[in-house]
């Protein structure tokens, strides 16, 4: 297999990976379903795009900016529709991912539906893995921080967790906030990987495979955010061969392992170094 191809398909998975760490956090740490990351991530595109491409913007501030406009606008979002309950705001994200492409298949600014081509390639594959380096060192410091043990609180019992004196609407703004940053960022990389943008690229089948990704990993898991992210953006180019059945290999893929494992690969746990010496004594006592 060319190593070119190899690469693009890892440059793939990171873009994926920085919106599924987004999205972990929102759904796994903090328990609220999201489908409108494909619109968060066409925000960051389009912003980004317009910062380098528009106003002559250096790469990397151009991510921070779209980035951070995604943030924002998700914190107006979420004053709105956090005080949902259940499949409320999920219908409510859902609607809003929609929204946010049909805009821009009328904003002809950014070229409408037919699209915004000649984007500068700017995105490689070092710059890709420095920034979900980064991306992933950040998460765990929120995670384990007393902030990420109150957004665990807040998805085993919400009102539990009002009655002991966390701001629930708070943490919950907070984690959209970090989700949607971390979408905008992987947005504005996928528009200066493909060099072209189009609305229908940010359809809701994009939020539906981000979603999978998370829960195929293993809700409230880093580790299994960043397996899930590589096995399935990598196989539906490994099946490449097969293409009319690529797709139903694909889901009958992600349907055995829900089966199989109902919680995801890594069933909410860590790789780390307790994780792994704990496996070693099992290993150990099984062969005594």
């Amino acid at each position: 297999m060319d190593m070119y191809y190899v690469q693009g398909i890892l440059i793939l998975a990171g873009i994926n990976l920085l919106t599924v760490l987004g999205l972990s956090l929102l759904t796994g740490f903090t328990g609220l379903f999201s489908f409108g990351h494909a619109g968060f991530m066409a925000i960051g595109a389009y912003m980004t795009t317009m910062m380098t491409v528009k106003l002559g913007l250096p790469f990397i501030p151009a991510l921070l900016v779209g980035g951070l406009s995604v943030a924002l606008i998700s914190l107006v979002i979420g004053k709105f529709t956090l005080n949902l309950k259940g499949d409320y705001f999920c219908i409510a994200t859902l609607g809003f991912g929609e929204a946010i492409r049909l805009i821009l298949d009328n904003i002809q600014y950014f070229g409408g539906s037919r699209g915004w081509a000649g984007i500068p390639l700017y995105t490689t594959f070092w710059n890709v893995m420095i920034i979900d380096v980064v991306a992933i060192i950040v998460m765990v410091f929120i995670i384990n921080s007393r902030h990420g043990r109150n957004m665990k609180a807040i998805r085993e019992e919400e009102l539990a967790s009002q009655i002991v004196g966390i701001d629930v609407f708070r943490y919950k703004m907070t984690s959209l906030g970090i989700s949607a940053l971390y979408a905008g960022v992987a947005g504005g990389m996928l528009a200066h990987y493909l060099g072209y943008l189009q609305p229908l690229m940010f359809q809701m089948v994009k939020s539906t495979e981000l979603t999978i990704i998370v829960i195929f990993g293993g809700l409230g898991s880093i580790t299994g955010s960043v397996i899930g992210a590589i096995l399935l953006t990598a196989l539906p180019e490994i099946l490449r061969d097969f293409y009319q059945w690529r797709l139903v290999i694909y889901g009958l893929a992600v349907i055995a392992i829900m089966i199989s494992r109902p919680r995801g690969l890594m069933g909410g746990k860590e790789l780390n170094f307790k994780f792994i010496k704990k496996i070693f004594n099992k290993e150990k006592e099984v062969n005594i």
